[in-house]
């Protein structure tokens, strides 16, 4: 029996155990136990009846699994709890989804890879079985990893954009005679027209402080929350204001005026890019079809023409 064979058994007995323990599972429970587990779910339905249906399916399947890998400690001070508020997940079943995806994807490819090769017969070497495997196992464990870090930076640069838009909003507001919480509160309503996230951001800090947090712990949140550099200095800026009585518009003012050429930098600098970006697709992918059609028909009339006249024929 070759390598490939017994793998490929193997994983036919864990999926056929899986199963029978499944079904196993399912026919033991007494009535009191389904009784429970209908008024748990109807419970958690009623809490979280603003979700899609579809979407509280996938939190039922996939936290018992994320369970077996979500972290058992330190979980709130973690840097991973804050990846998932940079990328907008606040979210109780995120961690478990998070963690159920990266165990499934960790198994399911390399399971995935060993039934193809039984299937097809493949003649393939113990080494690179193998390594295939284990690329296959890493590659399926990092791959939400990456996602949620292209998450972090779509949102991240979205804030960015949009925030010296609020903060100019700020400052009308503020001019017009308005308190901090009262201008924070009307922009998080009128920026909604260009960014939810920011308006969410902003919204929640105006939670907070009709929940009875201090102003300056609400303002380090969102610092936390959002995690740009950029928000975090108006932050501090504007605690600053508020604990030495200066000008709350000024400082608005002069920050979004920095905010705003921080953004037009990073356009420049974005389009200063775009002709080193453009070269590989250029060559590798335009410029060959470009030969093949202005060169194409003048090879084929040189094969048909010229070769046979100059070979005599």
């Amino acid at each position: 029996m070759t390598l490939v064979q017994f793998l490929f058994l193997a994983l036919l007995f864990l999926v056929a155990s899986g199963l029978a323990y499944a079904i196993i599972l399912l026919m033991m429970r007494s009535p009191l136990e389904k009784r429970l587990a209908s008024l748990a779910s109807e419970a958690e339905r009623s809490e979280t009846k603003s979700e899609p249906e579809w979407h509280q399916r996938v939190v039922e399947i996939a936290g018992p699994i994320g369970r077996l890998a979500l972290p058992k400690e330190g979980w709130e001070r973690s840097s991973l709890r804050v990846h998932f508020m940079n990328a907008g997940f606040r979210g109780a079943s995120a961690p478990a989804i998070y963690f159920a995806t990266k165990t499934v994807l960790t198994f399911a490819m390399p399971a995935i890879f060993i039934t193809h090769l039984g299937i097809w017969q493949s003649e393939v070497n113990s080494l690179s079985i193998l390594a295939g495997i284990v690329g296959l196992a890493a590659f399926g464990y990092y791959l939400p990893t990456v996602i949620l870090s292209y998450l972090v930076k779509h949102r991240e640069r979205e804030l960015f954009e949009n925030f010296p838009d609020a903060l100019d909003l700020m400052t009308v507001c503020v001019e017009a005679g308005l308190s901090l919480d009262a201008v924070i509160a009307k922009a998080s309503q009128e920026i909604r027209l260009n960014s939810n996230a920011l308006a969410d951001e902003l919204h929640l800090v105006t939670l907070e402080l009709h929940a009875g947090a201090s102003r300056e712990q609400a303002f380090r949140n969102l610092a936390l929350r959002t995690g740009l550099e950029e928000i975090d200095s108006l932050v501090a800026m504007l605690i600053q204001a508020d604990r030495f009585g200066t000008s709350v518009a000024d400082s608005l003012r002069v920050h979004a005026d920095s905010l705003r050429s921080r953004r037009r930098l990073r356009a420049e600098e974005s389009a200063a890019k775009i002709p080193t970006k453009m070269l590989f697709p250029l060559i590798f992918f335009i410029f060959p079809s470009l030969l093949v059609v202005l060169l194409g028909p003048a090879i084929i009339s040189i094969h048909a023409v010229l070769l046979p006249t100059l070979s005599g024929q």
